[in-house]
């Protein structure tokens, strides 16, 4: 009995330094998208992508949350349409104030 519970630990352990390999891996990712020559759009586009996949990895093994239930995804997907209505506004809002003046 004791040898599988030192093997789940083993696992899990393994889980997280490769969890921990990638997201070295793409911080050195991130400073080298700095180091080239972009217009600022492209920099910022490639940026966000590779933090969404980090944030992704931490959310998800650091924070348990992949083997959650899905009320817990709804409740995530729930909060990222806000988020992006909560952007979008002023960007609609701004568009129409160019349109007045």
């Amino acid at each position: 009995m004791e040898t599988a519970h030192a093997e789940d630990i083993t696992k899990s352990v393994r889980k997280y330094i490769v969890v921990f390999v990638a997201l070295m891996g793409l911080t050195i990712v991130t400073v080298a998208i700095s180091y080239l020559h972009l217009n600022v759009g492209a920099a910022i586009l490639f940026a966000l992508a590779v933090a969404t996949v980090k944030a992704s990895l931490v959310a998800s093994y650091f924070m348990h949350l992949i083997s959650e239930r899905k009320i817990v995804y709804w409740t995530l997907a729930l909060t990222v349409v806000f988020f992006l209505l909560l952007m979008l506004l002023p960007i609609s809002a701004d568009q129409d104030s160019t349109r007045l003046g």
